[in-house]
């Protein structure tokens, strides 16, 4: 399994393979081991399909037997007339068309071993993030329009889970290790939406298929060593019911964490993005989360470069990030994909320019990351230990973990010296913070 884009995608190829290996099939580390080759794409921007092309070029190159599937399938016909040879080209969660695709292409050899396979439904199925952590995918789907994006072309309109059945998945996870749940979906503060908020029955009591009943109940539950799970929530659009999570970050249910693309602040940029200009409102909604969940970690997404981008409305983002003081933030330069409405606005804005805004929004961005963390200097942290180093020539063993403000893969780092050889993955220890950078903290676990 080769698997490309977000953690959405990547929540799709664990349930890929979860249903493949109760079928009997396992995983093969190289090409060269395996009877086919699934390559789960991303569509969002052209350089990502660009990404998936190479990525099916190369499994064709090494292996030869390979099924496409995720957002890239829509564009069956491209990848067909590429590469002429794939097996099969199946589009975003169609998880039974791709399973049928290689039982067709190296049907399931049933043994006598097969009852033998455990029950992946039971330990949560197979996971393709590290024990600790997990994804959970609480719905498909945008009902957005927002002019740049195509994803409610790629993966339809809002479809949420019933609030049960994600409980139940959740539980499953942390019986199985799981230490930190991260909340996904499209649209995290719309889930429910379509069904209504739909009531279910869960452990005696009624929850309602809303964010904020799923963050509760969430921060409610218990790891296998009995403590409160980390719960963050990611791509949460700062709806007004948004704020009513707050006060469950004071008191311990939910990690304080929030991951909203903001995308622009300019209201001209986002009037032709498509997206609510509520600028003003927002910093003064920062104030109050933070006034009562002060050590919040807010991170968002950036668009530099839109179409139509003027100096002044660009200069009007960065003085803004002066006033929101956002502790993560990414950048991105405009990027036409095709099929987005935001492809026929005028102008363009050159690459150039792009690129300058670019890196003056970084600069922008890391000097007040750098000042956030260089705050927190002198004070002790819960870290959640992801990787433990080698032993150095005098004995000593590093580690590398990530406080409360840090999702995996995305934010940043705390970096631990001389730590006990018997932590884990997994483990949540107190650190005591004695050095920062732009991006990453740097201390000891004390005790």
């Amino acid at each position: 399994m080769v698997s490309l884009g977000c953690p959405k995608a990547l929540v799709d190829s664990e349930r890929i393979l979860t249903k493949l290996r109760a079928d009997g099939y396992a995983m093969s580390p190289d090409y060269a081991g395996a009877d086919v080759v699934l390559v789960n794409t991303c569509g969002f921007l052209d350089s990502a399909k660009e990404e998936s092309l190479e990525a099916i070029g190369e499994a064709i190159a090494e292996n030869g037997r390979v099924i496409v599937t995720g957002c890239m399938g829509k564009e069956a016909d491209l990848i067909m007339a590429r590469f002429p040879q794939v097996l099969a080209v199946t589009g975003a969660h169609q998880y039974e068309d791709v399973v049928s695709a290689v039982h067709a292409a190296a049907p399931p050899a049933r043994g006598a071993f097969v009852d033998l396979v455990p029950n992946l439904d039971a330990l949560g199925g197979v996971k393709l993030t590290p024990r600790h952590y997990s994804y959970l995918k609480i719905s498909e789907g945008c009902n957005h329009s927002c002019s740049f994006c195509i994803i409610p072309d790629l993966r339809g309109k809002l479809v949420s889970r019933r609030i049960d059945a994600v409980l139940r998945e959740a539980e499953k996870l942390l019986a199985a290790g799981t230490k930190e749940l991260l909340v996904i979906s499209q649209d995290t503060s719309a889930y429910g939406v379509d069904i209504r908020h739909d009531e279910r029955s869960w452990k005696g009591h009624p929850v309602r298929a809303h964010m904020t009943d799923l963050a509760r109940e969430l921060g409610r539950m218990r790891t296998t060593e009995g403590n409160a799970p980390w719960v963050r929530l990611h791509y949460v659009y700062p709806y007004p019911h948004v704020d009513a999570v707050i006060p469950l970050m004071a008191e311990g249910l939910l990690t304080p964490y929030l991951d909203i693309p903001f995308q622009h602040a300019a209201p001209s940029v986002l009037k032709r993005m498509k997206r609510p200009a509520n600028e003003a409102k927002v910093l003064e909604r920062l104030k109050n989360w933070r006034a009562i969940a002060p050590d919040i970690a807010v991170r968002s997404s950036f668009v530099v470069g839109f179409p139509g981008e003027s100096e002044a409305d660009f200069q009007y983002l960065l003085d803004w990030l002066d006033e929101a003081q956002l502790d993560r933030v990414g950048a991105f330069r405009f990027e036409p994909v095709e099929g987005a409405a935001a492809n026929a606005l005028p102008d363009h804005v050159p690459e150039e320019v792009k690129e300058e805004r670019y890196q003056r929004i970084m600069e922008k961005t890391a000097a007040i990351s750098a000042a956030k963390l260089s705050a927190k200097i002198g004070r002790t942290l819960p870290i959640i230990i992801d990787e433990m180093g080698e032993a150095d020539e005098d004995g000593s063993i590093g580690a590398t973990g990530r406080s409360q403000a840090d999702a995996p893969e995305i934010d940043g780092n705390v970096f631990l010296r001389d730590v006990n050889p018997n932590l884990m993955p997994g483990d949540i220890v107190d650190v005591a913070i004695e050095d920062a950078d732009e991006h990453d903290l740097f201390g000891f676990v004390t005790g």
